[in-house]
C-alpha cells in the first residue's frame, strides 16, 4: 500500500477527469502552437503533466496539472533544448488563468496541512 505522501503526488481519476474536461482533452502547448517540431505520433499520445513535479513534492491536484502530448511533455521534462523555463512560464500562466488564487506553494505536499 502506498504512503499518504505517495498518493498525494498522483492524480486520482477524479482529478484527471477535471483536467481533461478543463483542457478539452488537448495538449496545452499544441493549442498554443508552441514549437511544433515533433511527429504526429508524439502529438497523439497524451498524459497529464505536473507543473511542480512529484520529485519536488508536487501534488496530484487539478491546479498542478495539464494535458501534454508526449512530444511537449518530454521537451519540458528533459530540458535539453533549452525550453524548460519558457514552457514552465507558459504552464504557470495557463494554470493561473483558470484559478484566481493560484499559488505555487499550494501545489507542494506538506504533511502538516
Amino acid at each position: 500500500m502506498a504512503s499518504k505522501q505517495a498518493r498525494a503526488h498522483e492524480f486520482s481519476q477524479k482529478e484527471r477527469d477535471k483536467i481533461i474536461k478543463r483542457d478539452k482533452g488537448q495538449c496545452i502547448f499544441c493549442r498554443a502552437g508552441y514549437r511544433m517540431e515533433g511527429t504526429e505520433y508524439g502529438y497523439m499520445l497524451k498524459s497529464i503533466m505536473h507543473y511542480i513535479p512529484r520529485s519536488k513534492g508536487g501534488l496530484g491536484i487539478e491546479q498542478n496539472g495539464a494535458i501534454g502530448c508526449q512530444y511537449h511533455h518530454e521537451l519540458m521534462d528533459n530540458g535539453n533544448k533549452g525550453c524548460r523555463e519558457e514552457m514552465l512560464e507558459m504552464f504557470k500562466a495557463y494554470l493561473s488563468g483558470y484559478y484566481s488564487f493560484w499559488k505555487e506553494e499550494d501545489l507542494i505536499y506538506n504533511k502538516w496541512r
